[in-house]
């Protein structure tokens, strides 16, 4: 009873049973009383036709001239005629029989005794045979003296409403087994596909990607079924690049450490050489920086993964961290043979935003404009308003993005065909924390042309005040 396909036969099956055995009721109802009811009607008429024609003409005659009166004019028709005295005796029948000196005690004599006309259906002790019968009495002044009963046999009133019953339970019994087949090969063609779905769900719990639900029909469940296999490709994607990020993670990780150690054990060794000293030291603090910006990535991802990230908004000038961060990497452009321009509208930009996470945004995208662009090449970074939003763009003459990888670029842990440095999480991390401010990160890029990163962010409407300088403060 614990499948779907069981439980819908069984509803079915209660279903149709119930409306079968409820008309069928009703079909047996409306044919028993129409037959009995027609048979008792007709002795009931003939009884009081009669009755309204020969009771003033007998009412004072003597019990014999009542025989003999009933005898010559009341005995023809199809129903038997009895003649009882007031007690209920059977003085003649319509066959010219006496009885047996046993009064009548049936509830139609009993209720004609009393001066009433009596009708009763049920089995003549006589002949045990099912009758319907109608007694009427024959009164003289108040009193009943006589009574004369009607009779009919019921045997074919009988047979017919039995045949029917039996045609009725016989219909309903092909009706039951009729709906019943078709309930069942219904709820196999429902149960069927979901059975289905549910074996390669199981089969995809247990680690399966590669199983997919093959689709029949367009209808819900042929729906459901191609969500389930776009699901799993998603998910076959994602655990891809999980398995790709936790490879590549596993390399970033352990190449500063193997610098870290190595030159910890260079030192250890023989730390009398300045020259030497100085470099490892370098190489440690670089690496060790490193190491930091990776770590800072995973648990900003997981922060934001399990929306824990907690920003910290005011109202802030745009322009501000733009130009920190333009400061923080003009000896880097020097360094590298990198142009760093940039290029500001007119007026503040003010935006509601966590400054910590805005200028994180920026160090991350302009670093990756120097990542990607050779010496000699140019980064720059404007900042101007744009139909009534701030607009932040970084724009560099690197090698640019294959198109394939540029609508991934923002996905967690893809790294495309790259082989530079990182985690894979940085433009995904930007991502999100830009729509955390209700505002849009967009990546265009040509291949061997360079790239464009566009956040935009929606102004408010303040203006720059001393108040807010002292707020910072």
């Amino acid at each position: 009873m614990g499948s779907l396909r069981t439980r819908m036969v069984w509803s079915y099956g209660v279903l149709i049973l119930l409306v079968v055995v409820l008309l069928g009721g009703m079909f047996v109802t409306l044919v028993w009383n129409y037959y009995y009811g027609s048979a008792q009607s007709a002795v009931l008429q003939r009884a009081e036709t009669e009755a309204a024609l020969h009771d003033r003409n007998i009412a004072y005659d003597s019990m014999h001239d009542m025989s003999s009166y009933m005898l010559q004019n009341m005995t023809e028709g199809s129903s038997r005629l009895q003649l009882l005295d007031a007690e209920g005796h059977l003085v003649v029948d319509s066959d010219g029989l006496a009885g047996d000196g046993k009064p009548l005690s049936t509830p139609d004599v009993v209720r004609a005794m009393n001066g009433d006309q009596g009708v009763w259906r049920g089995i003549n002790p006589a002949t045990q045979e099912r009758i319907v019968a109608v007694t009427l009495p024959v009164e003289r002044d108040s009193r009943v003296v006589a009574m004369f009963r009607y009779t009919a046999s019921l045997e074919r009133v009988d047979a017919i409403v039995r045949s029917m019953i039996w045609t009725s339970v016989l219909v309903g019994a092909v009706v039951v087994l009729l709906f019943f087949t078709m309930s069942v090969w219904l709820a196999g063609r429902i149960a069927r596909p979901i059975r289905n779905l549910t074996r390669v769900a199981e089969q995809m719990a247990e680690g399966d990607w590669t199983r997919r639900v093959r689709i029949a029909n367009r209808d819900e469940i042929g729906r459901l079924a191609e969500m389930l296999n776009t699901m799993a490709s998603e998910l076959t994607r994602r655990e891809q690049l999980k398995n790709d990020f936790i490879s590549s993670i596993s390399h970033e990780l352990r190449t500063p450490l193997t610098s870290i150690k190595g030159w910890s054990e260079t030192l250890a060794r023989d730390p009398s050489d300045p020259e030497e000293l100085q470099l490892g030291l370098t190489v440690i603090d670089r690496e060790t920086d490193r190491l930091a910006g990776l770590v800072e990535d995973l648990l900003d991802f997981s922060k934001l993964y399990a929306k824990n990230i907690v920003l910290h908004p005011e109202a802030l000038d745009v322009m501000k961290p733009v130009r920190e961060t333009m400061r923080q990497f003009e000896a880097r452009g020097q360094r590298e043979g990198i142009q760093l321009t940039a290029v500001y509208g007119e007026g503040p930009l003010m935006v509601e935003a966590d400054a910590n996470r805005l200028k994180q945004v920026l160090i991350n995208v302009i670093d990756n404009a120097f990542k990607f662009t050779p010496a000699g090449g140019t980064v720059t970074v404007k900042a101007d308003e744009e139909a009534g939003r701030a607009r932040i763009a970084v724009i560099d003459s690197g090698s640019g993005i294959v198109p394939e990888d540029l609508p991934h670029v923002t996905d967690k842990f893809y790294k495309g065909e790259s082989h530079r440095s990182g985690s894979g999480l940085g433009l995904a991390i930007c991502k999100e924390i830009v729509e955390l401010h209700g505002g849009e990160l967009r990546i265009d890029s040509q291949l061997g042309k360079g790239t464009a990163v566009t956040v935009r962010l929606p102004l408010i409407n303040k203006e720059p005040a001393e108040p807010i300088a002292e707020r910072q403060e």
